[in-house]
C-alpha cells in the first residue's frame, strides 16, 4: 500500500542578522527541506535572510529566490504575493517540505503574513518565531525595554508623525522600526517631547556593520544609514550620561 507523504508549509524565522541568533529548530528544520523560498537578492547576490541561513542548508536543496516589490502599488504587490503563495501551494501538495525564510521574526512587519493569508485552510503551516530586531539591539546596546508597569508599542515610522507622537506620549518603552530616511524628523519629535535624551539608534545590528549612536544628535546629513535601522525609547533610560563620559 503506498503511503502518499503529506507536504508542509514551513515559515522559518530568521532572526535579526547574525548566523548564529537564528533558533535551534530553525536549524533542524531547514536541513530537512525540499525546497526553500527566499526573498531575492540584489545585484545577483544572497538577499540577507539567505545569507543568514546558507550554512544550514543542504548542498542539493533547491533554492527559489523570488522577488517582492517594495514599491506602493498594491496591485503590483499582491500579484506578486498571489504568484508565490500558489507555487508553494503546489509544491506542498506534491508532499514536499517547504520553507519560506524571513529576517527577525515571522509575524512581526514580515512579507510572510501576506503569504499566510493566501495559504490558511489550504495547506498544512507550521511558524517557527525568531529573535526579534529590537530585542537583539536591546541587548547588545544594554538598553532596556519595558519593566514591571510599564507599557511598550512598536511602530513603524512610515506612520503619520501624530500617530507615532501618540505612541510617544501614551507608552514608556516605544520601538521605532522602518526608520530609514526619516532619522531628521523622528529626531525633531523627540527633541519636541523631551525625549532625545533617552533614545538610541542602532542599525544592521549582529552583523559586521553594525552602528550604534546613542544619541541622535550624532547622525549628520551626512551619515549613511542602512535600511535596517530601528530606534529604541524608553523614558526611564537616560543617554545624557554615557554621553557625558565619552
Amino acid at each position: 500500500m503506498n503511503i502518499s507523504v503529506k507536504g508542509k508549509v514551513w515559515a522559518i524565522s530568521t532572526g535579526p542578522g547574525s548566523s548564529d541568533l537564528i533558533t535551534v529548530r530553525a536549524a533542524r528544520q531547514l536541513a530537512t527541506l525540499d525546497v526553500l523560498y527566499a526573498p531575492a537578492g540584489r545585484k545577483g547576490g544572497d538577499s540577507l535572510a539567505l545569507s543568514i541561513v546558507r550554512e544550514y542548508l543542504r548542498p542539493d536543496l533547491e533554492i527559489k529566490e523570488r522577488h517582492f516589490p517594495m514599491s506602493a502599488d498594491q496591485g503590483e504587490k499582491s500579484s506578486a504575493w498571489d504568484g508565490v503563495a500558489q507555487e508553494m501551494r503546489a509544491d506542498a501538495d506534491h508532499g514536499l517540505q517547504v520553507g519560506f525564510i524571513t529576517l527577525g521574526d515571522a509575524m512581526l512587519f514580515s512579507t510572510w503574513v501576506f503569504l499566510l493569508e493566501r495559504l490558511q485552510g489550504g495547506v498544512d503551516i507550521e511558524i517557527i518565531p525568531g529573535v526579534t530586531s529590537f530585542a537583539c539591539i536591546a541587548a547588545r546596546a544594554q538598553f532596556p525595554l519595558a519593566m514591571e508597569q510599564q507599557s511598550m508599542a512598536v511602530v513603524a515610522c512610515t506612520a503619520p508623525e501624530s500617530e507615532l507622537e501618540q505612541a510617544l506620549r501614551n507608552h514608556e518603552c516605544v520601538v521605532m522600526m522602518k526608520v530609514y530616511g526619516r532619522v531628521p524628523q523622528i529626531r525633531e519629535l523627540l527633541r519636541r517631547l523631551n525625549l532625545l535624551d533617552h533614545a538610541m539608534l542602532m542599525a544592521e545590528a549582529s552583523l559586521p556593520n553594525e552602528q550604534c549612536f546613542r544619541h541622535l544628535d550624532e547622525i549628520s546629513e551626512q551619515t549613511a544609514l542602512p535600511y535596517f535601522s530601528t530606534i529604541l525609547v524608553n523614558r526611564t533610560v537616560s543617554t545624557k550620561q554615557s554621553k557625558e563620559h565619552q
